[in-house]
């Protein structure tokens, strides 16, 4: 049993505890959060960007998603941790659920859990009487939120917008005695167009935004720690506007009776609609994405003996030559059976690629416009077989006609023509186990839009101006997986592509083809 194990089963005691969640988030609730702050990391060994522990005295149970069913079994030691995979439109609360006892009291960390999912289990447990406790402290952590930061400024060029009139569009409805509280740290860079590209897979400020009618308070760095003070002794405000869904429960309960839902989240909404400027500097991000894919899949073409380590090194440093200044996220570079993980990010240097091999490859950038690229290829060294070719042909038959579709209001329309699709089609064993897609932005994973089968945010209408990606796949364990993704935008009625990378001919049956689909592949090439 490892340290963090019995720590944390010790902490259960030390509170009055049976269970206690424990999570990948920071107290920012950041998506991509590093392996050093992530506690579930380090209670199983799960390296993956999402998936929550539940801790007893006798057990430890690790929910994930589609996306990690295979890498959450290869990473944990399965003696200490069982993993319960969710299945497509499976919620985790539910899952949750069922493994609480009655009459129990469950526990989670109040900096590391926003007040939606609180108050969500806080209803959903009544069901069987169990008692959630949140505790304010993380056994496994220690929060350090007064980093110094290297922040940059986005200019008015990239982003159309200059600060103050994002500032004055946020608080135009306010009164003089109400403010909104920004923690979501996407949010809090948008407005203020501050980005930090020192930190690994994400260009967000660390900090807290208070915006009055007249005034506005950012805190970050040194004076992150003076927000608590700042709350408290607030004066002439009486209604503080938060998002149960981004801010934490520590802090909802900071607010005390002054908070009040924000029922829509207005940077939400202004950050979801891109700006003439953004969608240009979109256009140039993604060529230069482009090219350092297309130089990436000369290098696989070219070289022998090379590992998926090598190929990462070389992807990197080409994003860096075409003017990246940070990744958006870690990238992928899977080959043959690693490819049917979803979200493999080991890139091991033991992989090497051979005649025949299979090779996906999931990456993206920041430049400097500060926005999030995203683009998905696979490749194939040699000859493919037919098994290949077919789940490749599949899976970009399956993304032209998402791409094509026009008669749809949200994102659940697109993902059902697509789902349906690769259901019917697929051949045993190949699954299609994630959503469609997802929002692009300040974050490689934004929202809104979202093209999924399943939320509320998939069932918002898509408007002009809105980037989202399309990214189709299918997936059989031990043997490989296949996604293609291209990052888009809506405008005028119609899906157009940032993405211009090709598809890999080797790869395609042209044979299972229309003409009309034929032609279309022409224009995807680099330009």
């Amino acid at each position: 049993m490892n340290s963090s194990i019995s720590k944390t089963r010790d902490f259960l005691i030390q509170n009055g505890l049976d269970y206690l969640l424990v999570n990948a988030t920071n107290e920012f609730l950041t998506e991509y959060n590093s392996l050093e702050e992530n506690s579930r990391y380090f209670l199983t060994g799960f390296s993956g960007s999402t998936g929550d522990a539940i801790v007893s005295k006798n057990s430890i149970y690790l929910i994930v998603d589609g996306r990690y069913h295979i890498q959450a079994d290869l990473e944990v030691n399965h003696d200490d941790v069982t993993v319960i995979k969710l299945q497509t439109g499976e919620k985790v609360i539910n899952k949750i659920f069922e493994i609480l006892e009655p009459n129990s009291c469950f526990g989670l960390c109040s900096k590391k859990n926003s007040q939606f999912r609180y108050e969500n289990m806080v209803k959903k447990f009544e069901e069987k009487s169990i008692k959630v406790k949140l505790v304010d402290e993380d056994c496994l952590q220690t929060f350090k939120n007064n980093v110094k930061q290297n922040i940059t400024e986005i200019p008015l060029e990239f982003t159309g917008k200059s600060k103050d009139t994002k500032i004055s569009e946020l608080t135009k409805n306010l009164l003089p005695d109400e403010a909104i509280l920004v923690t979501n740290l996407e949010d809090l860079s948008y407005i203020t167009n501050l980005r930090n590209f020192d930190k690994s897979n994400s260009s967000s400020i660390n900090g807290k935004g208070f915006f009055t009618k007249n005034k506005h308070y950012i805190f970050k760095d040194d004076n992150l720690k003076d927000f608590e003070l700042f709350i408290k002794d607030i004066k002439g405000i009486d209604t503080i506007y938060a998002d149960k869904h981004s801010i934490t429960a520590y802090d909802y309960k900071l607010l005390g009776n002054k908070v009040k839902e924000l029922k829509i989240n207005p940077v939400k909404t202004l950050k979801s609609i891109k700006t003439k400027a953004e969608i240009e500097h979109y256009k140039d991000a993604f060529r230069c994405t482009d090219l350092a894919l297309q130089e990436t899949r000369k290098f696989i073409e070219e070289s022998d003996n090379i590992s998926e380590y090598d190929i990462k090194c070389e992807l990197e440093n080409a994003f860096k030559k075409y003017g990246a200044v940070s990744q958006s996220f870690t990238s992928i570079v899977a080959k043959d059976e690693n490819s049917a993980l979803a979200h493999y990010s080991k890139s091991s240097k033991t992989e090497i690629i051979k005649d025949g091999s299979l090779v996906l490859i999931d990456c993206g950038g920041f430049y400097k416009g500060g926005l999030a690229t995203d683009c998905t290829r696979v490749f194939v060294k040699g000859t493919p077989s037919e098994l290949q070719k077919q789940i490749y042909t599949l899976v970009l038959k399956s993304f032209l006609l998402a791409f094509n579709k026009k008669d749809f209001e949200c994102g659940q329309d697109i993902d059902k023509a697509a789902r349906e699709f690769l259901e019917k089609n697929a051949p045993d064993g190949f699954v299609f186990n994630h959503g469609l897609g997802h929002g692009i932005g300040v974050n490689v994973h934004d929202n809104p839009p979202r093209l999924a089968c399943t939320g509320e945010e998939s069932l918002i209408p898509i408007q002009d101006n809105m980037c989202f990606t399309i990214e189709p796949g299918l997936y059989k364990q031990n043997v490989f997986g296949v996604r293609l993704e291209n990052s888009c935008y809506f405008e005028n009625g119609e899906i157009k592509s940032f993405t211009n990378m090709c598809y890999e001919k080797k790869l395609i049956d042209y044979t299972m083809l229309t003409d009309s689909e034929k032609e279309q592949l022409s224009h995807f090439e680099v330009k």
